[in-house]
């Protein structure tokens, strides 16, 4: 076997292992075998960095003029393009991602730094009216401080700039923990950071486990903000953690996202838009369409249409520009949906397609797409986020009745509506309670559009012109503009 590759961790400008000494190993989810070794992150190299974010922003960074920053977030843009396939094909061994998609994906997320870096001198403050003669008083913005961003591995580039740009542009520094299941693509990352000769400490990159690294990040006592992707149960920790320092929380924690196809949708578009939604990036993205809901006059002739498309979709390796689907990231999320879907199975729900590990490889996590007709959608494949392939179909007949089934998740994330008709498209897409709402398309994102969810899909919202007055606080500054004293404090009067 090749020699895996090694990795450090980026803390104040240098490269560094573990003050343990631990690593551990990356597994390429194709063949399910290490590929690559990183250090595991202890209590002390997450004080490392926190402290070495905490020193930068007492130093020169929040202090250059925005215009100053913009250039550092230009500059890492132009880095991201220039090695766009390096960081698809590591990103693809890394996480089973299509390189088709990794590497477009990467070129494209710069354009994210390019939109902050327009924005970063471009927020301001206000005059107030004040109740006080000879009083005059101002609201400016100031940047946070020690950002702590937790990313995921999926769409980890997408995750990352959403948090970086804004928090880089308003003048914070970072401290960026990515997935211990695939860290390797924010290790190449890091390096292109630090080629832009940003000063250092302003980007630290980390990798380890909820505990040490995790807890001790979200409870560090100079983490001012906590910026986190994945999970509602390690949302719940974090919060638990953040009551420690009282940093700031924003929260995007996946879904459960439901989708409406009405009998006047135009079914090609509909097909290829849920297609794209359940089964691109096999499944694995946290707006991914997993709930359908079809209107009954069409229920049968649209599901046939749907499991054919389904049936042909191209299994293989990640890297083979053919494929279309490769396999899933890990094992825990091939037994989370295996198990999920043995249960809806036994309580009623019916099989259209796929629903086994696919013989593609004995080796790899691949799993096909699949499609369960389920009578309601408190079975545990339609009601459970499973990040994966899997596809829940129910029947629906009114506009109301489909509504309220929509609604009916703990999750908020996304959801989509497919009509002709224009007007029901607005009724149904301020109806349904979800942080987003695509008619008649799916599963797009661009740097001005705001994401993020209600209920638990989390607070806050990511991307888009408001998000970058999160990474700041408002200041307000009183003048006294009179040439008189003030008034004698112990006046009665």
């Amino acid at each position: 076997m090749s020699e895996l590759k090694k990795y450090k961790m980026f803390i104040d400008g240098e490269w560094v292992d573990s003050d343990t000494k631990k690593t551990f190993e990356t597994l390429n989810p194709e063949n399910n075998k290490p590929w690559a070794v990183v250090p595991e992150a202890s209590a002390n190299d997450v004080d490392r960095a926190v402290t070495a974010a905490q020193k930068a922003f007492e130093g020169e960074w929040p202090k250059l003029l925005p215009r100053e920053r913009a250039k550092f977030l230009r500059a890492i843009g132009n880095k991201l393009r220039e090695n766009a396939e390096l960081l698809g094909k590591v990103e693809t061994i890394d996480t089973g991602k299509l390189y088709r998609e990794t590497h477009k994906q990467a070129n494209y997320i710069a354009e994210y730094y390019d939109y902050y870096a327009g924005l970063a001198d471009k927020v301001e403050g206000s005059v107030l009216p004040i109740d006080k003669p000879n009083i005059q008083a101002i609201t400016t913005r100031i940047p946070i401080g020690v950002i702590a961003a937790i990313v995921p591995w999926n769409s980890q580039m997408f995750l990352t700039a959403t948090k970086l740009a804004p928090a880089l542009a308003m003048g914070n520094t970072v401290v960026i923990k990515c997935s211990e299941l695939a860290p390797a693509t924010m290790f190449e990352f890091a390096k292109l950071v630090e080629e832009t000769g940003i000063p250092k400490g302003v980007v630290n990159v980390i990798t380890g486990f909820g505990d040490p690294c995790g807890k001790a990040l979200t409870s560090h006592k100079l983490v001012e903000k906590i910026a986190f992707t994945g999970g509602p149960e390690t949302a719940r920790h974090i919060i638990r953690n953040s009551a420690e320092n009282l940093s700031e929380v924003s929260l995007e924690l996946g879904g459960k996202s439901p989708v409406a196809v009405f009998n006047d949708a135009h079914q090609e578009n509909a097909i290829n838009g849920i297609t794209a939604g359940i089964f691109g990036a096999t499944g694995q993205s946290c707006i991914a369409g997993s709930r359908l809901y079809l209107q009954k006059e069409i229920y049968n002739e649209f599901l046939d249409k749907l499991a054919a498309r389904a049936e042909k979709i191209k299994i293989g390796a990640p890297m083979d520009p053919e494929t279309e689907m490769g396999p899933l990231s890990n094992f825990k999320q091939l037994e989370v949906i295996e198990k999920n879907i043995k249960l809806t199975l036994e309580q009623g729900g019916k099989l259209k397609c796929g629903g086994k590990r696919h013989t593609f490889s004995n080796e790899g996590y691949y799993f096909p797409p699949t499609i369960i007709e389920c009578d309601n959608h408190n079975l545990p494949a339609a009601e459970n986020e499973l990040f994966g392939p899997v596809l829940s179909v129910m029947k629906f007949d009114t506009e109301k009745e489909v509504i309220e089934k929509m609604n009916d998740n703990e999750f908020g994330l996304s959801s989509g509506v497919y009509t002709s008709d224009l007007a029901r498209g607005l009724r149904v897409s301020n109806a349904v309670r979800a942080g987003i709402t695509f008619v008649n398309t799916y599963r797009l994102i661009s740097p001005s559009a705001p994401f993020g969810g209600i209920k638990d899909s989390g607070y806050g919202k990511e991307a888009g012109i408001e998000s970058i007055k999160d990474y700041t606080r408002v200041k307000t500054i009183w003048y006294y503009t009179s040439d008189e004293p003030t008034l004698d404090p112990f006046a009665i009067r």
